[in-house]
């Protein structure tokens, strides 16, 4: 746990550097924001499969966020340049075992995910286009590496950040961070023989524990995404206490992950952020961009006490070192 003396020394550090960047003039200032933008199924909605964001710190790295089954491919022109693709754990639905064929095909509600990106995943394909780095923890980064080879990648590309440690990507610090869920590897993703006789006893291969990230952006904001969890120790000892994430991105899906309440529990006992970003709702959440009455969302933003925003897909966020939305909110 970082002392208090060394919080107080992290805290004037981003004070000094925010004074820098208003020193500088408005258009720095507004620089100085991390820029969050959903990239759900559907525009201006959050629907069923909506998990994937990209990150830009101030200095203009990328990062992208379980890219899943709604970026469609590397092709997708709302990706831009991405430097990092983070991937929480290897469940289809976050890795993307298919995908869209183009932004909004089907419905919000039943979105069409019929691009099938085995046995590479959307992740893979998406670094590989891009050249951008694929960073994870537990037993995943030789898993990548292995697919980035086998496509002519460099095995190079996939990086190891194991809990307690960090990389840093520009101006972002990646530090890993405990997630309770499950996190096989599906036979169709290995491919061939083994792959085939996994699927046929109804096994997934080892990728040791799923993770949830903890990113430090280069104006001081710090925030955690969550990867599909339950509830766990360290959203108290390590993300709020240690790095004092100022800003959530948040599973409430139920049964698979932490509900709309328990989540509540989460945001409001153990993290206490100024700001929360609902995730992995399993449902469609909006409709014209509303949030749908007696919805899990619904719930979860009624049971939280702290400042929810919805993820409507496309709709690029703003945020300030203390996590509160400054922009596109």
């Amino acid at each position: 746990m970082i002392r208090t003396s060394s919080r107080h020394a992290l805290l004037s550090a981003a004070l000094l550097a925010a004074g820098a960047w208003l020193a500088a003039g408005p258009a720095a200032a507004q620089d100085a924001t991390v820029k969050v933008t959903p990239l759900g199924s559907h525009d201006g909605e959050f629907c069923v499969f909506d998990r994937a964001m990209v990150f830009e710190d101030p200095d203009g790295t990328r990062l992208l966020y379980d890219a899943g089954r709604t970026v469609a491919g590397p092709d997708d022109p709302r990706l831009g340049e991405i430097d990092v693709v983070l991937v929480s754990h290897m469940h289809g639905d976050h890795v993307g075992d298919r995908h869209l064929p183009a932004p909004n095909a089907g419905e919000c509600g039943g979105p069409d995910v019929s691009t099938v990106a085995l046995p590479n995943t959307n992740s893979v394909n998406i670094a590989l286009a891009k050249d951008a780095l694929i960073v994870t923890g537990s037993e995943m980064p030789s898993f990548f590496a292995n697919k980035l080879t086998a496509l002519g990648g460099d095995a190079g590309k996939s990086q190891l950040v194991r809990f307690g440690a960090s990389r840093s990507v520009g101006g972002v610090t990646i530090t890993t961070v405990p997630a309770v869920h499950s996190n096989g590897i599906h036979g169709a993703m290995v491919g061939g023989e083994l792959g085939d006789m996994l699927s046929a006893a109804g096994l997934t291969a080892y990728a040791g524990p799923p993770t949830g990230y903890v990113l430090t952006f280069s104006n001081g904001l710090v925030v955690y995404l969550s990867g599909d969890t339950g509830v766990t120790a360290e959203q108290k000892t390590v993300v709020a206490d240690q790095y004092g994430a100022e800003l959530v991105v948040m599973n409430i899906g139920d049964t698979f992950t932490t509900g709309p309440t328990e989540a509540a529990w989460v945001i409001d006992e153990l993290i206490k952020p100024a700001s929360v970003i609902a995730s992995h709702a399993n449902e469609q959440a909006t409709r014209d961009g509303q949030v749908i009455e007696g919805s899990k969302t619904d719930r979860f933003m009624k049971a939280t006490q702290a400042t929810v925003i919805l993820p409507l897909s496309g709709r690029t966020l703003g945020f300030d070192a203390g996590g509160a939305c400054v922009s596109g909110c």
